[in-house]
């Protein structure tokens, strides 16, 4: 299967104002963000890309918007990808957030929290996951199974995501961080995922890139992990 590069969006309008924006329309990026999205061109250019799937928000909009014109990709939006419905506490101060009582569920047992007048979290993973796993098999069905993808979405999205990938239990999310404009990075096969990269900042993600299969031959991604860990060589998960 292919490689999914799992971008979130750059530092938004609402990232630094304590609101929960959660799906609020027209949230678009701050200057940070407007720079990491600019940047984000030179760090993926030596990453070939088949395809850049993106949530239908204005911030992941933006951010792929530098990256899909320098490219001249084609931008595929996916609602399952969107950010959670919080419901009623869409637009509110994370700071009263903090005395509701659901705001520990979040915290310990975010797979039996369900936002009011929203979704639940576990519903958001599954709809997530299943988006996600759903354009890797047909991207490797259309451009081999050593092709690498681009999905941007949000925080709590990717988190979900990479949980699933690593076999953790949604109540085990809340570990994983994922910063804005960072990317991590699942490379699927038959088996099972390996997670390559999470929550990194670097300059050059060249290095997520499989090698290409030998001329003449269709060799697929191997499940099997590298007892002992990686040796290091390119393209070998473990």
């Amino acid at each position: 299967m292919a490689t999914v590069i799992l971008l979130r969006h750059g530092r938004s309008t609402a990232n630094g104002s304590g609101v929960l924006a959660g799906r609020t329309p027209k949230v678009g990026l701050d200057d940070t963000g407007r720079a990491q999205a600019k940047a984000l061109v030179e760090r993926l250019a030596g990453v070939p890309l088949a395809e850049v799937v993106v949530s239908p928000l204005l911030r992941c909009k933006n951010t792929v918007a530098p990256l899909v014109a320098e490219r001249g990709l084609t931008r595929t939006v996916d609602p399952r990808l969107s950010e959670v419905d919080y419901g009623e506490w869409t637009g509110r101060e994370l700071k009263a957030l903090v005395k509701e009582p659901l705001w520990r569920v979040v915290q310990a047992h975010p797979s039996a929290a369900v936002f009011p007048g929203g979704e639940g979290l576990a519903g958001m993973q599954a709809r997530a996951v299943a988006a996600v796993r759903e354009h890797d098999a047909r991207i490797s069905a259309e451009h081999g199974d050593h092709a690498v993808w681009l999905l941007c979405s949000h925080g709590d999205v990717l988190k979900s995501i990479l949980a699933d990938a690593l076999g953790q239990h949604l109540d085990s999310f809340q570990r994983i961080v994922v910063d804005p404009a960072s990317i991590s990075v699942v490379r699927y096969t038959e088996v099972r995922p390996f997670v390559v990269r999470v929550n990194d900042h670097s300059a050059d993600l060249a290095g997520v890139v499989p090698p290409p299969p030998k001329r003449g031959r269709k060799k697929k991604t191997s499940s099997d992990a590298e007892i002992g860990g990686s040796t290091g060589q390119k393209g070998r998960a473990g």
